[in-house]
């Protein structure tokens, strides 16, 4: 990884296994979007990480400042909110209109996140817009000195 500081002697990749567990353990994730001006906007959400289809899930209001970047602008990055071992994932966000997806998101993103906040309903979720990210690149790094220049790694997802 070019630009990292990485020592090509000493470098080990992480394997994506490493990614995979902090996307699904997670409990919030920043997103990033961008308006359709170029302004950025950050905000956490709760999501859900399938890595059978490296997918990620997350709900929006219709009306709220994601739904209107993504409907300009499709692109975002995400990342769990981990930032000693960091991975930042970067994709097209689109909105889930097929039925069956949409509830088997709601499936996962109710038994994952229902424990937590027990009046989440799938009611309240229908309301709102399930997004599915599909990831082209993600990027990892580990934030402890002693690692940093010898493991930061680079997955193509695409």
């Amino acid at each position: 990884m070019p630009g990292y500081g990485v020592e090509a002697d000493r470098w080990r990749a992480l394997p994506w296994s490493w990614a995979a567990q902090r996307l699904t353990a997670a409990r919030n994730y920043w997103l990033v979007t961008v308006s359709a001006a170029g302004q950025p906007h950050a905000l956490p959400v709760w999501g859900v990480w399938d890595d059978g289809r490296y997918r990620f899930c997350f709900s929006c209001g219709p009306r709220s400042r994601k739904a209107k970047d993504l409907a300009a602008n499709p692109r975002v990055s995400l990342a769990p909110e981990d930032t000693v071992e960091v991975v930042s994932v970067q994709g097209t966000a689109a909105v889930v209109h097929d039925p069956s997806r949409r509830e088997s998101w709601i499936e996962r993103y109710l038994a994952k996140y229902q424990p937590l906040s027990q009046e989440l309903s799938a009611e309240f979720l229908r309301e709102n817009l399930i997004v599915e990210v599909a990831p082209e690149l993600a990027f990892a790094v580990i934030e402890r000195e002693q690692e940093f220049a010898t493991r930061a790694t680079r997955w193509p997802l695409a």
